[in-house]
């Protein structure tokens, strides 16, 4: 009866083993399915991509719309008779020395530091 009682006992422990530690185990199961959930994330990444590709190619393809839009966001083009203006914020060096005088190389150096950043930026315009 001893033997028999141990001889299952093996058997089970065996075979608990084989279920969570070996080929087909619970880990395994578990480790696929987290990389399938992974994967389908990323084919629906992908998927929504081409979606998004395939519609900017019919738009490309149907009217020239979607091309001068893409000229003008991309390359910086201009329509003709059209006025391009840039607006530039002056950079303003915020040093100043200990006894409040502006720093070295100060474009307006009787100028209050206070009132030079106050300024509005410049307009510039570019022709075409």
């Amino acid at each position: 009866m001893k033997v028999l009682l141990t001889l299952l006992v093996v058997l089970f422990v065996a075979l608990q083993l084989r279920l969570w530690f070996g080929e087909g185990s619970i880990q395994e199961v578990w480790r696929l399915r987290t990389e399938v959930d992974a994967s389908r994330t990323e084919v629906l990444r992908l998927t929504m991509r081409n979606q998004a590709l395939a519609a900017e190619v019919a738009d490309l393809k149907s009217g020239l719309d979607a091309i001068e839009e893409r000229a003008r966001a991309d390359l910086g083009m201009v329509g003709k008779g059209e006025a391009f203006f840039q607006f530039v914020l002056e950079q303003h060096s915020g040093r100043q020395s200990s006894v409040g005088q502006p720093a070295a190389g100060s474009a307006l150096p009787d100028a209050n530091p206070a009132e030079a950043d106050a300024r509005e930026p410049v307009p510039r315009a570019q022709t075409p």
